[in-house]
């Protein structure tokens, strides 16, 4: 009876241990998943970037802001590249990817890439990868040669697949809001696995790049719904400026988010930030939290303890919800399932 016991424990055990085996996700996301099916894949997207980049130095904040996009809604899967049809709203045509650029490039080097290597390297993967490139080229310190030999401020794991699913609706539901206050910001964050350090660091990527008026107008003109009303957090003469500039119902003036600054990337950000000159209620959000707050004010001028937390919370963010094995596809074209 005793052995009759023992053998039905370690059965149960067995089973146990083989539920868990199969129900837990298993990362198999590396540095060089290429290395040997496809070897010059990290040289031929940064030179991909890197031409792009000599053309319109702008367009380092599209890219980065392509990956965020892509990985906020169905996981880093390239979701965000793919083209509507008769009969799907994509992605890239929900109200907060109106103004995503930069698909040219990743479409130039998906070119390449399948004339190098055909139907090997996804473009998740692409996307991750020139993200990383597009940040570490608005890096002084990477411009200038004073970072690592390879030019790139973090390395990226890959060995993602391609998603089927695109659809605008998850994107709405997903992507955070420039209205945002914490409390949604956090929650937003977690549900990726994210904390709110990396909400900090991650939010540092509003160093690079532009914003239409209509992002942040609410501030300025209907603050709480409030017509007429202005956001107190919000420094009143730089919001004086922000109103000679931007009308009520302007949809279409950019501004520079960090001013005289929004090619470079550094910690200039949290110092508007600290000084209540941000632009997005989602950045002023980083004052109302101990730990994003002390971040922000403990990050104004240390720049290389910014660069590698931020090289961190990518490589984290780059792990959300990722399609690997035999989920998913290699996409011939970015912009079309096969």
């Amino acid at each position: 009876m005793f052995k009759r016991l023992q053998l039905m424990s370690l059965i149960l055990t067995i089973k146990l241990a083989f539920f868990l085996f199969i129900s837990t996700p298993i990362h198999a996301l590396e540095v060089g998943f290429y290395n040997e099916s496809c070897p010059q894949v990290e040289e031929i997207v940064r030179e991909t970037v890197l031409s792009a980049y000599s053309d319109d130095p702008t367009v380092t904040a599209p890219l980065l802001r392509l990956h965020f996009h892509d990985c906020f809604v169905e996981g880093c899967d390239g979701s965000v590249l793919i083209n509507s049809t008769k009969n799907n709203v994509a992605e890239k045509d929900a109200k907060p990817n109106l103004t995503l650029d930069g698909f040219d490039v990743i479409d130039e080097a998906k070119a390449k890439l399948e004339k190098k290597c055909p139907g090997v390297v996804s473009c998740a993967d692409i996307v991750a990868l020139a993200a990383r490139d597009a940040v570490s080229l608005a890096t002084a310190v990477v411009r200038n040669g004073k970072w690592r030999k390879d030019d790139n401020m973090y390395e990226v794991e890959t060995g993602r697949r391609d998603g089927l699913v695109s659809k605008a609706k998850t994107a709405v539901k997903n992507l955070p809001s420039s209205f945002w206050r914490i409390y949604q910001l956090k929650k937003s964050f977690a549900s990726k696995g994210l904390n709110l350090k990396d909400l900090a660091v991650l939010s540092g990527g509003h160093a690079i790049g532009n914003s239409h008026c209509n992002s942040f107008a609410k501030r300025l003109y209907n603050f709480n719904g409030k017509k007429g009303s202005m956001d107190p957090s919000l420094d009143s003469v730089y919001a004086a400026k922000l109103k000679k500039i931007c009308s009520r119902t302007d949809n279409t003036t950019q501004l520079e988010m960090v001013p005289k600054s929004s090619t470079t990337f550094d910690t200039a950000y949290y110092k508007l930030v600290a000084e209540k000159k941000a632009l997005f209620t989602s950045d002023e959000a980083l004052l109302r939290n101990k730990v994003t707050r002390d971040y922000v004010l403990s990050h104004v001028s240390d720049q290389s303890s910014f660069f590698r937390d931020f090289g961190v919370s990518m490589v984290k963010m780059g792990r959300n919800r990722v399609l690997e094995a035999k989920r998913g596809q290699i996409r011939k074209n970015c912009a079309v399932v096969n």
